[in-house]
């Protein structure tokens, strides 16, 4: 594959990595409730990896030419959205340093501790957020078709495995923006946090409802 087209690739690729939506809103959720954000955003790319090998081993024309296994997707991905913002609304994340305005660092730590899910929980709730994520179908069922050449010396396999890793990687460095920059910017600012983390459950639920609606009118 020629630079121009990888050049061109990525370009379109950040866009859409840049765009707001679910995986953003969970990032933001992790970086204020969460000790780390990297087992969040480790289970965010290994939804769009799994992706990835779909597409390498060329089943994703299969899948995207069947409608019927695409609305199963994203009901399946708008219901489970539905599910984590009404989570998020009720148990909204706070900055551990500030868990309570009398507390002590030491035990606004220890609070912060108890809310927050074990790594592994949280990064299987960020697989399925992004694995179930119709902006995921669409990048790699309509995207990346549009930038793999069967004529060129590569095999297609080949451009779409580098492609992916391209997308998994903007996904990784965005997305660990996302989480570090909520948790630097908001954790002195409780009140910020507690709106931002509001806002990101609303957004999950406003994302699911959307697409539920759009696919059961379709």
């Amino acid at each position: 594959m020629d630079t121009t087209t990888l050049a061109a690739f990525l370009a379109v690729d950040l866009l859409l990595v840049f765009t707001p939506g679910a995986d953003w809103a969970y990032a933001i959720s992790a970086g204020l409730r969460d000790r780390s954000v990297v087992p969040a955003v480790t289970g965010l790319v290994a939804g769009h990896a799994a992706y990835a090998l779909v597409a390498v081993a060329g089943l994703a024309m299969i899948v995207a030419s069947s409608p019927a296994a695409v609305t199963a997707l994203t009901m399946a991905g708008a219901c489970y959205l539905l599910w984590l913002g009404w989570g998020v609304l009720r148990q909204p994340a706070a900055p551990a340093a500030t868990a309570g305005e009398g507390a002590t660092a030491g035990e606004g730590a220890t609070a912060g501790e108890r809310a927050g899910a074990s790594p592994t929980r949280v990064m299987l709730r960020g697989a399925g957020i992004s694995g179930l994520n119709p902006k995921a179908l669409l990048l790699y069922f309509s995207l990346f078709p549009q930038f793999i050449d069967v004529a060129d010396g590569w095999p297609v396999a080949a451009q779409t495995g580098l492609l992916s890793t391209l997308h998994l990687t903007a996904c990784a460095v965005v997305y660990l923006g996302v989480g570090v920059l909520a948790r630097t910017v908001l954790k002195a600012r409780p009140s910020a946090a507690l709106a931002v983390t509001r806002a990101s459950g609303a957004m999950m639920i406003a994302i699911g409802g959307f697409l539920l609606v759009e696919r059961l009118a379709g």
